[in-house]
């Protein structure tokens, strides 16, 4: 059985179809891309998949639970966590307190607890620091923990964000363009970083421009155009694939 199984997800938006009648499945231990021109309905995806849309059609089920229509808290109490097209950091906090924010979703102090210093709240705090830091030390921004979040470049930003959402524990990780504004060296920085994700045993979904990128780290890539699947499979025959060439790899680069 498939990790993530999509049937028949449909979006419209007045006279536009965003997502039409797109199917698919995504299978543990993988990473699978989806990729498309712009305006292919990629974003709006990976919205309806997270609880940030609900779909006109079509049902999503994560690890057989129907999770169609749910609120994005929950999905991502489910085990699915995701990060953004733009990131969406908390820049007046340091880059490890960012990733404090993900860590809390499977604390059991509350606030009451937290301000009476009752037993057992340093021990799970000092717990939370700890996974924090190994996750900043996966993406390789341990070194800056203590650096506040609105002072890092553009390409550690887009690392920040993963470590924050890995913190949440996911089971599945979505990644909106992920090497969206990176230069060549942090995209293989990147490349390195979804291995080691997928090697702890966390399956990868990633819509992305950088074809490079696709190709080097997917198991599976599905293409979208003007809504549509038009296209599945592993990379090299994706990349021979006469209709993905005239919509998407042979046309202007943009996507």
């Amino acid at each position: 059985m498939s990790m993530l199984s999509v049937r028949g997800l449909t979006r419209r938006f007045g006279g536009l179809t965003a997502v039409d009648n797109v199917s698919f499945d995504v299978y543990e231990g993988t990473i699978h891309a989806i990729i498309g021109p712009n305006g292919a309905g990629k974003s709006t995806a990976f919205n309806l998949l997270t609880g940030f849309d609900t779909p006109d059609a079509g049902e999503v089920r994560f690890e057989g639970t129907r999770v169609t229509g749910l609120r994005p808290h929950r999905v991502t109490r489910l085990g699915i966590a995701r990060t953004f097209q733009n990131t969406q950091l908390f820049d007046s906090m340091s880059v490890l307190e960012n990733v404090l924010v993900g860590t809390h979703w499977h604390t059991k102090t509350g606030f009451l607890r937290a301000a009476l210093h009752l037993p057992g709240v340093r021990a799970e705090e000092r717990d939370s620091r700890e996974l924090a830091r190994h996750h900043l030390r996966l993406v390789s921004l341990e070194h800056l923990a203590d650096v506040p979040a609105r002072d890092l470049p553009h390409g550690q930003r887009r690392l920040l964000e993963i470590a924050r959402a890995l913190a949440t524990r996911p089971r599945l990780l979505l990644l909106d363009e992920p090497a969206a504004g990176l230069n060549s060296a942090e995209t293989g920085q990147l490349a390195g970083t979804l291995y080691r994700i997928r090697d702890m045993g966390v399956t990868i979904v990633i819509v992305e421009h950088d074809m490079g990128l696709v190709m080097d780290v997917s198991d599976e890539v599905m293409v979208l155009n003007e809504g549509a699947k038009i296209a599945e499979g592993p990379p090299r025959l994706i990349q021979k694939d006469p209709a993905v060439i005239e919509a998407y790899l042979g046309g202007d680069g943009g996507a």
